[in-house]
């Protein structure tokens, strides 16, 4: 899917149903940007705030492209920020800070990812801002909270340190190695943001019914102890640690196929039988170290491995995936970009959208939007915004701010 392209037109019945939400987002990195990234995609108005001079902190990140302003940009803004409008204002000016609240009445949404009373100490929180519109939604994301006191609440915090708190860690660490830190995919950033979201729908529905905005807040810690609720309640129930591990008492494991490896995930005994059959090893259901769940898992190295990548050695991983699939057992290649990029499924649910550069011939792929909706079309998609691309019109459109007036907020670097 190209950015622009509309797919799907005839599912759009009634437009997209955000089609009349408009979000005013002091946001940085992933995790809310990540959020009103999925709101825009279903319709509702994003205007972004980014500092004057240095914009958002995602646009720092490695690796870059060149814009279209000639700047350098990362690729966690490139990747976030799409159909977004960028504004850009010194929060930190008491000018910015008046021009902020002056767009407050004209948004349904205020959100902010900033640590934990960051934009409290602005002025700029959500007793602040409910005070000037009780019908405003005010959205935060943060490493611990603002609703709830925590002790961790001066702490910065990134997607890895919340999901190493959460417990997602400790369950694969191996004993005397330390526990792998995975940074792909920001599970901590994007599972918040899902929770955001579902938050800001709920509070929306909320003030339909009551006429009253309210505070949503995220804590990116208890994000992902929802995400990894099996830890804490397997450890409640007397299990081994251990047991929250993929494999403990199944067969989770990746397998070797002639061009890479496909993953197997085994949890019941009829599967173990369609399995042992499939791989030509029927016997298995007969074999007394197969008798139980926890039998599967310690034969993974010494029997299943040989014998399952014996039966794929002459197969793709995607055949051997679809073999095992075809027959009810849960099986999928492991696959790198180059894979994504030319799986079929990715394309007809139009999960790659392809964001032209100036200095390549090649498009930038960024992930598509994952919610389906019967009634509403894929796209149009924009590209992401210059840094303060969108100043002028946010200020002219909504505060009717003149032409000497935005020369002299500029002059003064208040945008």
């Amino acid at each position: 899917m190209r950015v622009d392209e509309v797919r799907h037109p005839e599912r759009e019945s009634w437009g997209k149903p955000l089609a009349d939400v408009r979000v005013l987002s002091v946001e940085q990195m992933q995790a809310l940007p990540y959020a009103t990234q999925l709101m825009a995609h279903l319709g509702a108005e994003i205007v972004k705030v980014e500092h004057p001079t240095r914009g958002d902190s995602g646009r720092a990140a490695q690796p870059t492209l060149t814009d279209a302003d000639g700047r350098q940009v990362g690729a966690t803004f490139t990747r976030n920020n799409l159909s977004k409008k960028s504004l850009t204002l010194d929060l930190k000016q008491p000018e910015g800070q008046a021009l902020f609240k002056r767009l407050v009445s004209h948004f349904d949404v205020v959100a902010q990812n900033f640590k934990s009373g960051a934009l409290d100490r602005l002025g700029l929180g959500y007793a602040d801002l409910a005070d000037l519109d009780p019908r405003l939604i005010y959205v935060s994301i943060s490493g611990f909270g603002n609703l709830t006191e925590s002790p961790y609440a001066a702490w910065p915090a990134y997607a890895p340190i919340a999901e190493a708190m959460g417990g997602i860690y400790e369950p694969n660490r191996r004993e005397g190695s330390p526990p792998p830190v995975v940074v792909a995919g920001a599970l901590g950033d994007n599972a918040s943001a899902l929770f955001a979201v579902i938050g800001t729908l709920a509070a929306l529905r909320h003030r339909e019914r009551t006429g009253l905005g309210q505070h949503v807040d995220v804590s990116m810690y208890d994000a992902m102890i929802a995400m990894a609720d099996m830890v804490p309640q397997l450890w409640s129930m007397g299990a081994s640690p251990k047991l929250a591990a993929a494999g403990a008492t199944a067969i989770v494991a990746a397998f070797a196929a002639r061009d890479g490896y496909f993953v197997v995930s085994v949890f019941r005994e009829h599967q173990f039988e369609r399995l042992a059959k499939i791989v030509g090893h029927p016997e298995w259901c007969q074999d007394e170290r197969f008798a139980t769940r926890e039998g599967w898992a310690r034969q993974i190295e010494s029997v299943l491995r040989p014998a399952i990548e014996d039966w794929a050695r002459e197969k793709t991983k995607l055949e051997a995936a679809r073999a095992l699939a075809e027959q009810g057992v849960a099986a999928g290649p492991s696959n790198r970009a180059e894979d994504i990029r030319a799986d079929p499924h990715v394309e007809a649910h139009d999960m790659l959208i392809e964001v032209p550069r100036v200095d390549s011939d090649q498009p930038m792929l960024v992930a598509g939007n994952p919610i389906k909706l019967s009634r509403m079309a894929e796209g149009p998609v924009a590209s992401f915004p210059g840094l303060g691309q969108h100043t002028g019109e946010v200020l002219r459109d909504l505060l009717s701010l003149g032409d000497e007036e935005l020369a002299g907020l500029r002059e003064r670097g208040v945008i």
